[in-house]
């Protein structure tokens, strides 16, 4: 059976020019649906560009079991999806336009050249041979009254609207706005009767209370602290690296706890994070080594010679501990292995690298159709999910794109 003319082909309408958008106009370009893909910005793949400038990080290789294990409570929810199209899928999707990847050491997965740009410049040349169109400079702006597949658009050239027989959203969710995902479409959807979960921001930077001293602040502002282990009750520890900023901390170990520090500060008003400053030693190691004779060095020389400790760790040890403390060999000793932290407050929604919270599972369909507005469907960070880094949050999203896409397909061809 021959695929319809593009004249007669159902149309949908795919608004966000993300991963997930793209992936559901690939997937339904594939099916023979025409395809019409909106954005805000004047052009697509804005985050995902920022989101490799360090290295585009596409996925990780570790076990699937495992893997689905880093999206906390929507692992079941997501699992049919990233199953469908995971790690391995898409790897071979990459290496399908072109690109090569590899495995670091810590089993996240790279384009060779560590960049984003090409393999965006090679997916945009293939979505636009099989037919999408691009309608930039598009910000969606709601419904027509009781039409759900009729969008409404802000546009240079003033307001349009335009008739679909389906729709595919795929916003984002509330960080890193300038370059698209606002968050403007949850009151849009909750007056449609969407169940929503309130957007919080996810691999975000935390305030510290109290506030740093003067000192640490003018002397180690922005200083890294590198293997050291991070634990958050009995609920998460993990050895890594963060930076300690003007108000507080942040970076990568920062961002792997913060959906566990965000819930408590949430629940109590602050919480108690635990650093261990030297986790490849011992608890009696390091007393033994605090212990032992110093003779005339002082303490900082006697901490640096005996255990490596100087700069911006023996900084954090004067932030918590007084002079007496300090002069205390088994005080130190234990704080060294357990130093405590507290924070109060996520650093503004804007700043996070991505967003907890969004359309709830439970008003979705398998196809990821939303129930309470047939026809529409949405992917990617406006569900109900988050992930630490590490191409967990990219795997998400190019998996629920591509379960959004054929949901719409489905949906447009019975």
């Amino acid at each position: 059976m021959s695929l319809p003319s593009p004249s007669e082909s159902p149309r949908v309408a795919v608004v966000g020019g993300g991963p997930a958008g793209l992936m559901a106009a690939e997937t339904l370009a594939a099916r023979g649906v025409a395809v019409e893909l909106f954005d805000a910005m004047p052009s697509v793949g804005r985050k995902f560009l920022l989101a490799g400038k360090g290295g585009l990080n596409l996925t990780h290789s570790e076990a699937p079991e495992p893997f689905l294990r880093r999206y906390g409570s929507a692992a079941a929810a997501l699992a049919p999806h990233v199953e469908a199209f995971g790690a391995q899928a898409l790897q071979d999707w990459a290496h399908g336009l072109g690109i090569t990847t590899f495995v670091g050491s810590s089993g996240r997965v790279f384009p060779t050249d560590m960049k984003a740009a090409p393999l965006l410049r090679a997916w945009l040349q293939r979505l636009r041979a099989a037919g999408v169109r691009f309608s930039m400079r598009h910000r969606w702006t709601g419904w027509a009254p009781e039409r759900a597949h009729t969008l409404n658009f802000q546009t240079p050239a003033g307001p349009v609207s335009r008739h679909f027989d389906a729709v595919v959203l795929a916003l984002g969710g509330g960080s890193w706005a300038r370059l698209g995902s606002d968050g403007a479409w949850v009151p849009r959807l909750a007056s449609r009767g969407v169940n929503l979960a309130p957007l919080k921001p996810s691999n975000c930077g935390f305030h510290v209370a109290p506030a740093w001293s003067e000192h640490l602040r003018t002397r180690h502002a922005g200083d890294p602290l590198k293997a050291v282990a991070l634990s958050v009750g009995d609920e998460f520890r993990q050895v890594g690296e963060f930076v300690l900023t003007e108000t507080g901390i942040e970076g990568s170990l920062v961002y792997a706890a913060s959906s566990f520090l965000r819930d408590r500060i949430a629940r109590d008003g602050k919480a108690t994070l635990s650093l261990d400053l030297l986790p490849t030693h011992t608890a009696e190691r390091v007393a033994a080594e605090v212990a032992h004779p110093r003779g005339s060095r002082s303490l900082s020389s006697h901490l640096k010679s005996r255990l490596g400790l100087h700069g911006v760790r023996v900084g954090l040890l004067h932030e918590v501990l007084d002079k007496a403390a300090m002069a205390d060999p088994v005080r130190l000793a234990a704080t060294i292995k357990a130093l405590p932290l507290t924070v109060d407050a996520t650093r503004p929604i804007d700043e996070a690298i991505s967003t907890a919270g969004g359309v709830r599972f439970d008003g979705l369909d398998a196809g990821l159709g939303l129930k309470a507005v047939p026809g529409v469907f949405c992917a990617g960070e406006m569900l109900d999910w988050e992930a630490p880094t590490g191409g967990y949050l990219l795997t998400a999203c190019f998996a629920t794109g591509r379960t959004a896409g054929e949901g719409a397909a489905a949906w447009v061809t019975r």
